[in-house]
């Protein structure tokens, strides 16, 4: 009995200490979400099961009457002229004192988290991530981001312990966006 309770508290002990190093990202102090709306194009990102073999990603943030934001993802799988993936979705906003962390809904009753952990002073780009890090996407404004920003925005996920070796750079060339 005594060699289970100890192999018990053991594995809780061990349970507790992997939860605590793996720290949350921080995000931005304020985003202003009336300046984030708009297109987002995607540099680079982890990708996701949703988002494998995509090109030309874009995102789309607009106010809704209730507050709520739409997001409208689309990307062409495989090259510009493939077949073209849309997801539809709404986004809430987690924490009205920065409005950087915000919870998405494509359908529920799954959710997922939308935590803007950079931001350019002139909102020029994005570093968007999760509560655990497991995630990132560099947006921009435009579909090409000056490498001088792309490397901001690298360093951000960094400090943020993301590891860049599972980014991929998402292709934005002859690319016709709905």
């Amino acid at each position: 009995m005594k060699a289970k309770m100890k192999v018990l508290i053991t594995g809780f002990a061990l349970t507790l200490l992997s939860a605590v190093a793996v720290a949350a990202p921080r995000t931005v102090d304020y985003v202003d979400l009336k300046r984030y709306l708009g297109d987002w194009y995607e540099i680079g990102s982890i990708p996701q099961v949703f988002s494998q073999g995509c090109v030309c990603s874009r995102a789309q943030y607009a106010e809704l009457p209730d507050g709520k934001i739409s997001v409208y993802n689309t990307c062409n799988k495989g090259s510009a002229d493939g077949k073209l993936n849309e997801a539809k979705g709404t986004a809430t906003v987690a924490d009205r004192a920065t409005n950087a962390k915000l919870e998405v809904v494509f359908f529920l009753p799954f959710k997922g988290d939308y935590w803007i952990i950079g931001l350019d002073k002139d909102y020029r780009y994005a570093v968007v991530s999760n509560r655990d890090g497991s995630s990132l996407w560099i947006l921009s404004r435009t579909p090409e981001l000056a490498p001088d920003l792309f490397d901001e925005a690298k360093k951000i996920a960094v400090d943020n312990g993301i590891d860049l070796g599972k980014m991929q750079i998402t292709s934005q060339a002859h690319c016709q966006y709905p």
